[in-house]
């Protein structure tokens, strides 16, 4: 069974992007629905546009990472962010 779930990484957008780019199991998603465990950064990606107060305002802030969880082994998918948040 999935579930989505969100967190924060320290060190913003730039961290945040780097997240994404270190992962190798999680697929990179502006739409957050699958049976595969999708990733997401929202103020690099689905609201970069949005001016950061008002992303702020609306509690997104630059480390804000979103995950909807797939059907993998979870401990691939631990694995997974593990290696990504060494990286950052």
């Amino acid at each position: 069974m999935g579930g989505m779930l969100s967190f924060e990484v320290k060190g913003g957008i730039k961290a945040g992007q780097r997240l994404m780019n270190s992962l190798k199991l999680c697929s990179l998603a502006v739409s957050l629905g699958s049976v595969d465990t999708l990733v997401e950064h929202p103020a690099s990606m689905t609201h970069a546009a949005m001016p950061k107060e008002t992303r702020e305002h609306l509690g997104i802030s630059d480390g804000l990472v979103r995950v909807s969880v797939g059907i993998e082994d979870s401990e691939d998918i631990l694995a997974d962010f593990e290696q990504g948040l060494e990286k950052i």
